[in-house]
């Protein structure tokens, strides 16, 4: 088994196993590589640093042996690809529920909390002190890993 740093097309990066290179290419050709975060089937190799041994004593044949390397947990593997689906599945039912306010969310989540505006189920972008804030002021927020859309 090889472990390969991989990256998709939208610049996301992540690792795969492979039985051997050879693998590797033939399902990078055949676009059976699925970046884990955005489903984009477009992989290559990422650089890679090179392990390099630490000392100059000689290793013994079982130490210079690599060991063998874990099998991927396919019930792992398709796990993360149901939660990926559930989060793209939330994100679509946001996108059709709700305004997008963009930077203005705190603003807008506080003028629907104390009446200022008529409420409506609002999404947008605020950092995490804003959130907490908001929280702290009893509007009721969440945040949501929002995903990016993709096969």
């Amino acid at each position: 088994m090889i472990l390969f740093d991989l990256k998709c097309s939208q610049g996301h990066r992540f690792e795969g196993w492979f039985r051997n290179g050879a693998a590797y290419e033939a399902q990078a050709a055949a676009h059976d590589i699925a970046c884990p975060m955005c489903g984009d089937t477009g992989i290559a190799k990422a650089p890679m640093a090179p392990a390099i041994a630490k000392g100059s004593r000689a290793r013994s044949d079982a130490e210079a042996a690599p060991a063998e390397a874990p099998q991927p947990d396919s019930a792992m593997v398709e796990a993360q690809a149901e939660v990926l689906r559930q989060l793209r599945e939330l994100r679509s039912q946001v996108e059709k529920s709700a305004d997008y306010v963009g930077e203005r969310f705190a603003e807008e989540a506080r003028k629907i909390h104390y009446g200022e505006v008529e409420g409506r189920a609002i999404y947008g972008e605020t950092s995490r002190e804003q959130a907490e804030a908001l929280r702290e002021e009893g509007v009721p927020v969440t945040s949501i890993p929002w995903v990016p859309t993709g096969n």
